[in-house]
C-alpha cells in the first residue's frame, strides 16, 4: 500500500517562493508517475503538475514557466519548486500516486 505525505506549505507573500516535498512509502508497483494538485473549499481538485517515472514532466498551463516538478528517487520524494507565486495559487496542495492520496499542505499566498 502507498503512502504519500506531503510538507513544505506555508504563508508567502507575492512573489515569493515555495518548495513542496511529497515523500513516498510503500510499493508504488506500476504506478510510477507522482502528481500534484490544488484544491480550494467547494471547488475540485485541479491538476498542477506531473512527473512519471522516466522523469518526463507535464504541467498545467496557468502555472507554467513558474512551476517545476522534480522527484529524488534515492529519497522518494516529488519536489514542487513554486516561484512568483500569486495570490490566485493559494489552495491545498496534494499529491497523489494511482488511487492514493496525501493529506495535503496548505500555501498562502498573501496580496
Amino acid at each position: 500500500q502507498v503512502q504519500l505525505v506531503e510538507s513544505g506549505g506555508g504563508s508567502v507573500e507575492a512573489g515569493g517562493s515555495l518548495r513542496l516535498a511529497c515523500t513516498i512509502s510503500g510499493n508504488l508497483g506500476s504506478a510510477g508517475s507522482i502528481s500534484w494538485h490544488r484544491q480550494v473549499p467547494g471547488k475540485h481538485r485541479e491538476f498542477v503538475a506531473l512527473i512519471n517515472s522516466g522523469g518526463d514532466t507535464t504541467i498545467a498551463t496557468r502555472v507554467k514557466g513558474r512551476f517545476t516538478i522534480s522527484r529524488d528517487n534515492s529519497k522518494r520524494t516529488v519536489y514542487l519548486q513554486m516561484n512568483s507565486l500569486r495570490s490566485e495559487d493559494t489552495g491545498g496542495y496534494y499529491c497523489r500516486a494511482g488511487a492514493a492520496w496525501g493529506e495535503g499542505t496548505q500555501v498562502t499566498v498573501a496580496s
